[in-house]
């Protein structure tokens, strides 16, 4: 057992860390391309965030360097070798129904509440002032420590790689992004946009023409609101019924409502994090269940069929013809994340697939293809990540294992994940909390919150993990 009460050394910190987090939170850095510019990439709101946590480590005594906007790191510690701590300061999108503003911090029995409080900024300041506790101890190390600090992981990865190709690659490292105890094992990332346009006359029996259907903000997102625009000569009252009578069924928010040009319905899901798309309500899925029951023009019908067909109550690629899992990760899924149907324009649904450790992305490419041209589709692979595995001798799993059972008393499982985290930027890496096992995943939800002993009690964790690397 380390000699250094980490856990005392935090408490004594926790005012100062809380303040400091507060003021981070309340940056809304959510990547905002029509912002973007030559020293901020991803929008003035990410920069902010970024150049925030860089002055934090400046004030403080750290080596710090901003590489363009894209990414930048606090570093401390003397040696050859590097130990990477990779963390990110953008947040996915608010969304609507929190219980308090997202980006007003506010503390409700014991948590704290915010978009980015777990995913991933209290996680980021909680490896920040386990740096600035081992920095301050005067504690002697052989090596460095460098805290990587991303602008795009909810997006594209675009500043890892801008990174990489301009900084060294640590030996190894960890990502505060995840679970505790230990994450070695990852899924295959697959982001697919399939698009098309079909120029269908209306068909004699539409009733109702599909103007618009929309859905969803992050392909890595359940989508929690999908709004459908309907115009015809259709029976409006027996609309209106149907929509009711499956909102009850279903017991579905929603509604539907007549102006003078056209019918607007309006469903409400329920977000969660796309790696575990079951465990949401995706409004859009909903939206083409319940567009069945309607007579549409071709167009219009050939889009909503091609949802129900591919996608609908498929969380595991079983109507894509891809399923298939491994003992490692398990299986394959599934998000439709985003849905964009203009009448006359390109239509386009953008899905997330997590394959297994043992998968073949180009077989599953090749059958995504083949499903969506049978309903005149296209697929164009937005982006992709290979599948991540950090053997379970390796000194880094064994040297995480040895803190998080003195700090926790409980055994070091070692987990796998559908989650992507930055633990695949690096050559050797896993991903180490924050969430602690049986506590609840708010990640990507409305009302996301940390527990501020937990947030103290991984701070704790990474200042001994960081010195036990390090030392």
């Amino acid at each position: 057992m380390s000699q250094i009460q980490w856990m005392e050394e935090v408490q004594k910190r926790k005012e100062i860390l809380l303040e400091e987090l507060n003021q981070f939170l309340a940056i809304e850095s959510v990547l905002d391309e029509e912002s973007a510019s030559l020293e901020a990439p991803f929008g003035k709101k990410v920069a902010e965030a970024l150049r925030h946590m860089l002055q934090l480590g400046e004030q403080d005594g750290f080596q710090t360097k901003n590489l363009d906007g894209y990414a930048g790191h606090i570093e401390w510690g003397q040696g050859e070798e590097l130990i990477g701590v990779l963390s990110h300061v953008d947040v996915v999108p608010a969304g609507d129904g929190w219980t308090s503003p997202p980006f007003t911090p506010t503390i409700r029995n014991g948590k704290l509440f915010a978009r980015g409080a777990i995913d991933d900024k209290g996680p980021t300041m909680a490896a920040y002032f386990a740096l600035k506790i081992v920095k301050e101890l005067n504690l002697p190390l052989s090596k460095r420590i460098r805290l990587i600090l991303g602008t795009d992981e909810e997006s594209q990865w675009r500043c890892m790689n801008h990174y990489f190709e301009r900084e060294e690659m640590p030996s190894m490292g960890f990502t505060p992004d995840a679970d505790f105890p230990i994450i070695t094992a990852e899924k295959g990332l697959l982001d697919i946009q399939t698009f098309g346009v079909r120029e269908d006359h209306l068909s004699e029996d539409g009733a109702w023409t599909l103007l618009s259907f929309e859905s969803g903000q992050r392909v890595n997102m359940v989508p929690d609101l999908a709004r459908v625009q309907l115009s015809g000569d259709g029976d409006v009252f027996a609309l209106k019924e149907k929509v009711q009578d499956y909102l009850l069924r279903h017991q579905i928010r929603g509604y539907a409502e007549e102006s003078n040009s056209h019918v607007s319905i309006v469903l409400e899901g329920r977000s969660y994090h796309g790696s575990e798309p079951e465990k949401g309500l995706n409004a859009a899925l909903e939206m083409a269940k319940l567009l069945e029951q309607f007579s549409l023009d071709a167009t219009g019908a050939n889009f909503v069929r091609m949802i129900n067909e591919l996608y609908t109550d498929s969380f595991f690629g079983e109507k894509l013809s891809i399923q298939q899992e491994d003992e490692i990760v398990g299986k394959l899924t599934v998000n439709a994340g985003v849905f964009h149907y203009k009448q006359g324009e390109k239509q386009s649904i953008r899905i997330n697939v997590r394959y297994p450790i043992s998968g073949d992305c180009d077989e599953i490419v090749k059958t995504i293809e083949e499903k969506v041209a049978d309903f005149g589709y296209q697929a164009h692979v937005f982006s992709h990540a290979s599948p991540h595995y950090c053997e379970p001798e390796h000194p880094l799993v064994k040297t995480l294992a040895k803190v998080y059972e003195e700090q926790t008393g409980e055994p070091a499982k070692l987990l796998a994940i559908g989650g992507g985290t930055y633990a695949r930027a690096l050559h050797t890496g896993v991903a180490f909390g924050p969430l602690f096992p049986g506590k609840e995943e708010t990640a990507h939800q409305k009302d996301e919150f940390i527990e501020v002993e937990d947030l103290l009690k991984a701070t704790a964790i990474y200042a001994q993990a960081i010195y036990e690397l390090a030392k």
